[in-house]
Parts: C-alpha cells; structure tokens; sequence
C-alpha cells in the first residue's frame, strides 16, 4: 500500500499527479500500478483539492473511464515503431532458414531468431 506523498498525510494513495513542464500542465489521474520517479502519489482528499501553480493548467483524468479502444491501424503502427527502432528487416530469409533449424523451440525454450537487446527479432516465415 502506497502512501499520500504530502507531509504530514497518512492516508492511501488514491491518485497519482504528474508534470509536464513542457506544456506547464499538471496531470492527475489514476493511481499509477507502481510508484514512478516524477510522479507524486495522492490520498483522494489532498488530489481533489489540488490547484496548479499560477498560469499551469490542470487535468484531471477520472479513472472511471475506459481505456481508449486500440485499433487495427494503432497496431500496426505501434509495430512498424518497433522494426523501425530496430534496424528494420535485415534480410528477407525465413528466421528458421536464417538460423539452421525447423522452426522448433531450442532445447532450453527459447525460439530462434536474432537476439536484440531484451527483444528477439524473429524475420518473417
């Protein structure tokens, strides 16, 4: 359980407020799942109560919201960012022809594919 970041508050965290200077805007919304350098978690009294400094503005995300819906093409994007971040395609060979192996999960239950950092690219079949 997560406390009110403000002095002397007790409370349960039920609010996370975060800033972004770049637009001098002050975000409150949801408590975030874990704690986050920047970010102040609230108790629900002291996030309702908050005001922005002087010529900030505030917003307030209600947590009773759905989440925005992902779309076909939202996919898509997201995935054509992350080839793009890795180099991209190197070579148009199946990842099981690329690598000498069938396609069959190594003994040690890893798939074959290029190792890229904490990702794995695994080339088109």
């Amino acid at each position: 359980m997560r406390l009110c970041s403000k002095v002397s508050c007790s409370r349960s965290a039920a609010a996370t407020m975060t800033y972004v200077h770049a637009d001098a805007c002050v975000v409150i919304g949801p408590l975030a799942r874990r704690a986050e350098p920047g970010a102040h978690d609230l108790c629900a009294d002291h996030a309702a109560r908050l005001t922005p400094p002087v010529g900030w503005q505030l917003i307030r995300i209600d947590s009773g919201q759905a989440p925005p819906e992902r779309t076909h093409d939202d996919l898509l994007a997201i995935a054509d960012a992350v080839r793009e971040a890795a180099g991209g395609p190197r070579d148009s060979r199946p990842a099981d022809a690329s690598s000498g192996t069938d396609g069959v999960s190594r003994s040690d239950g890893s798939m074959p594919g290029r190792k890229h950092g904490h990702l794995r690219i695994i080339g088109d079949s």
